[in-house]
């Protein structure tokens, strides 16, 4: 596990290597439990990465080397143990109680509606004390914020704040297709394409989870509370979609986001002919007064030296730098890193845990050298 500290002493080596900005995963107070997407206090450090000093001063030696900081924002979902959900689950007339998804069993006692976790299971859990059933998109001690509660917009809007006023550059958006449900919870029907070996939440079409009705104006507030806060800043957003779905949420009647992240080769097959109709198809899709943004690597994905054996790291770096747009590099693919083999008896990531699709191999230590522990760390 690396800290605040140990990215300020590489900092040098992001300058060398002629990067323009860091984005961090969640280094925010948690229990970790999801990796740290399962976030206990958006306003604060967890001890174990540093502390809110040694974030301003990754701040101050970013920006003295002309080096953008983004942050990851998680809008979906809370940890079980913070303080918002600790009220709202204290009873069922607390004032915060319709900030989270409760409902009541349905006359059999089970869960509200058919919706299942990406991590397999219901989304839903009986809570004893209440009686009543929370939603949770991941896992049970994630709980789905309700985000068409005004108090809980203004709430995260907050946070958004908190960061730009210390100086923070930006923010890459955590999965923000999940952060409106259908207002009725209807049943997701069937998929009729799923595969053995997809994440459990495939055997359905997520019609009334994920890209609701309202997606849109939600995004736009986000970068309207962005650019009166601080000006310059800029917004990212994670979404697997079609292309032509992508490039809506650049923003047609108000701005969205600044680069809706573009990761069709994260998962395309790897070769000629279909990594280059990707790239055709997004290019063409991207507004003219839009800016393009490719991926190839990211934390939740195969490393692109594991696809290939390692035969197309430098191929794919080529390709990531020369097309048009801003590139986004995952930490050591630079150096064409592969996944490390983690058996599962080990894993440590609850996806691979609970469906075998283990996300562990690619988020492995930076490999700095060839010394013991590959120069990460002395332990």
């Amino acid at each position: 596990m690396g800290d605040l500290q140990g990215i300020i002493e590489k900092l040098d080596y992001l300058r060398w290597l002629g990067v323009n900005g860091i984005w961090l995963t969640p280094f925010y107070r948690s229990p970790l439990q999801e990796l740290g997407y399962d976030v206990a206090d958006h306003c604060d450090v967890d001890p174990r990465f540093g502390t809110l000093a040694d974030f301003d001063r990754l701040l101050d030696e970013a920006h003295g080397r002309d080096l953008r900081v983004l942050l990851d924002w998680v809008g979906n979902h809370t940890a079980a143990e913070h303080a918002w959900f600790k009220e709202s689950r204290s009873s069922r007339d607390n004032p915060k109680r319709d900030w989270y998804f409760w409902r009541d069993a349905k006359p059999d006692g089970s869960p509200p509606n058919n919706w299942i976790s990406v991590f397999g299971g219901s989304a839903w859990e009986w809570d004893a004390t209440t009686q009543q059933y929370y939603l949770h998109t991941f896992l049970s001690t994630q709980p789905d914020l309700n985000w068409r509660n005004p108090q809980v917009a203004e709430a995260m809007h907050a946070t958004l704040r908190f960061w730009l006023d210390r100086g923070v550059d930006g923010f890459r958006l955590d999965a923000p297709s999940l952060m409106l449900k259908d207002q009725r919870l209807r049943d997701n029907p069937p998929n009729p394409n799923y595969k053995e070996g997809d994440l459990p939440d495939s055997k359905q079409i997520p019609r009334y989870t994920r890209n609701q009705a309202g997606m849109h104006f939600l995004i736009a507030n986000l970068r309207a509370v962005v650019d009166m806060a601080a000006p310059g800043s800029v917004l990212l957003g994670e979404f697997y979609l079609p292309v032509d779905e992508l490039v809506t949420f650049y923003g047609r009647k108000r701005p969205e986001l600044h680069l809706p992240l573009n990761l069709a080769l994260t998962h395309t097959e790897w070769n000629a002919d279909a990594v280059g109709k990707a790239i055709e198809a997004y290019q063409r899709a991207v507004p003219p007064n839009a800016w393009p943004t490719t991926t190839a690597e990211t934390h939740d994905q195969p490393r692109i030296a594991m696809r290939t054996q390692g035969a197309q790291a430098r191929v794919a770096a080529m390709l990531l730098l020369t097309q048009r747009g801003t590139p986004t590099i995952y930490y050591g693919e630079e150096i064409g890193m592969s996944g490390v083999p983690i058996p599962r008896e080990q894993a440590r990531d609850p996806q691979g845990h609970r469906t075998g699709r283990n996300r562990d191999p690619e988020r492995t230590p930076m490999q700095w050298n060839g010394e013991q522990h590959a120069g990460f760390s002395s332990h």
